[in-house]
């Protein structure tokens, strides 16, 4: 229990220090600019492209490779054939190798002659005189790119049946339910795994299955922390499993919200949950707002939670306020709470309110801040016909009345100050009875009407 101790003694500040450098961030006070231009963490922006374009004669391509589908189904065909009769690979083995290496597949069809018509035949053919290192396309079958297998492939070996003691490991990982294209992570995070005397790795998987998880969540675990599987078990996962049991979650909540693509660092998600205990949270209620907010603790490992706590240190909060927040957080998700929490900082950064103002609002309005996403700035003033002085006002009076100005909800524009409307009126009547306007007569009115003179040019006219 010596490193439990040593957890619980590591301050909420040590622990969000240690979390940037890991990260490479920075929680400075040079990162939270209240008067200045620059924001503290500017806005990403997720491309994708589609991997299958069209030629200008119709046929499908892969983007990636430039393969036309014809083309690639009948030298997937041959090569399955080879790896299969010829080879005497297992069958599923053979169809996965020749169905899901494309790069593969590429660079063997390159070493065809370009005037070939039948591409199965010149596939075989080529097969039959010049053997492949199948570690490649089983490599990359199970998940890996080729600059990412290309360190592990062997020296001394080219046919993936001599090497026996890879197979096998592989086949205990692929009968126990582990995909075949994420087998790629395990060999990458933890290759040592495939080296593993006979029963060694069915032994490891039994562990898991002694500390009363599902073959299913074992499943997910593994394929997301590869590393499980090396040396002892960690006692950082089972510490976390048995602080989750005792604030009331159950293992199927964690097999519902773990994700296998992602990773997951125990040692962090650890010390989120004694950094949250310290605040002042009691066991039922740690597991009340985590079940409710799971990514606080699975979304990279409390990276979320992390910064949520950071910045609101910034603001002077305590531990106990802390503590309050998480407990009061609203019924959205934790990504849109601190989404949202950030836009609402810029918008004040961006109507010009004073530092000292913008501390007040976010020390005493989080989970306002963090359950309202605000209109753009610009567009409000238009809509408002205000300027940002008044807009400061009106947020300081009422910090509610941010709820009138989410996005989606039409803004009702502000009745104009009556001082200033009656002076306003006062100005261009006495500036227009300068020009020969005949008080209160129909045109007087009608150019009223139309005026749009400033109060500040006018009075420099009428004195």
């Amino acid at each position: 229990m010596t490193n439990l101790q040593r957890l619980r003694n590591l301050s909420i500040i040590k622990c969000i220090t240690f979390f940037c450098s890991e990260n490479k961030l920075r929680l400075s006070k040079s990162n939270f600019y209240v008067a200045g231009s620059y924001p503290i963490v500017e806005n990403l922006r997720f491309y994708g492209t589609s991997n299958v374009v069209r030629s200008q004669k119709g046929k499908i391509i892969d983007n990636t490779l430039q393969i036309p589908r014809a083309v690639r189904q009948e030298a997937q065909a041959a090569l399955l054939d080879y790896l299969h009769s010829t080879r005497s690979l297992q069958f599923m083995d053979a169809e996965n190798m020749s169905r899901n290496s494309p790069y593969f597949l590429g660079k063997l069809l390159k070493r065809l002659d370009n005037g070939e018509t039948d591409v199965g035949r010149s596939v075989t053919r080529l097969l039959r005189y010049h053997p492949i290192n199948e570690f490649e396309p089983f490599f990359e079958s199970i998940g890996l790119k080729p600059s990412e297998y290309s360190p592990f492939l062997p020296q001394n070996l080219m046919f993936l049946n001599d090497d026996q003691v890879l197979l096998k490991n592989y086949y205990v990982l692929c009968n126990y339910g582990i995909e075949r294209n994420k087998v790629g992570k395990i060999y990458k995070e933890a290759p040592e795994v495939f080296k593993y005397d006979c029963g060694v790795l069915q032994s490891k998987l039994q562990s898991f299955e002694k500390l009363g998880l599902s073959q299913s969540l074992i499943i997910k675990v593994i394929a997301s922390c590869p590393y499980l599987l090396r040396g002892d078990m960690s006692w950082e996962f089972i510490e976390v499993l048995r602080k989750l049991k005792n604030t009331g979650i159950e293992y199927n909540w964690l097999e519902e919200h773990m994700f296998e693509g992602n990773s997951y660092s125990w040692n962090r998600m650890l010390e989120l949950l004694c950094m949250l205990s310290d605040m002042g949270c009691s066991e039922e209620q740690l597991g009340g707002f985590i079940s409710r907010h799971p990514e606080l603790l699975l979304e990279r490992s409390g990276h979320l939670t992390y910064f949520l706590i950071g910045f609101l240190l910034k603001f002077g909060y305590t531990r106990n306020e802390l503590s309050t927040m998480f407990l009061q957080l609203p019924k959205i998700s934790a990504e849109n709470f601190a989404t949202n929490l950030l836009h609402s900082y810029h918008f004040l950064v961006e109507i010009e309110m004073t530092v000292q103002d913008i501390g007040r609002i976010v020390h005493s309005h989080p989970v306002l801040l963090g359950s309202c996403y605000l209109k753009k700035v610009n567009s409000l003033l238009a809509n408002l016909n205000t300027g940002k002085k008044r807009l400061c006002q009106m947020i300081m009076e009422d910090p509610n009345v941010l709820k009138n100005w989410v996005l989606g909800v039409r803004v009702k524009r502000l009745l104009p100050d009556t001082n200033k409307t009656i002076r306003a009126r006062m100005m261009k009547t006495e500036f227009l009875l300068s020009l020969g306007f005949m008080e209160k007569s129909n045109e007087m009115e009608r150019a009223l009407k139309v005026f749009r003179g400033k109060v500040e040019l006018l009075s420099s006219f009428t004195r």
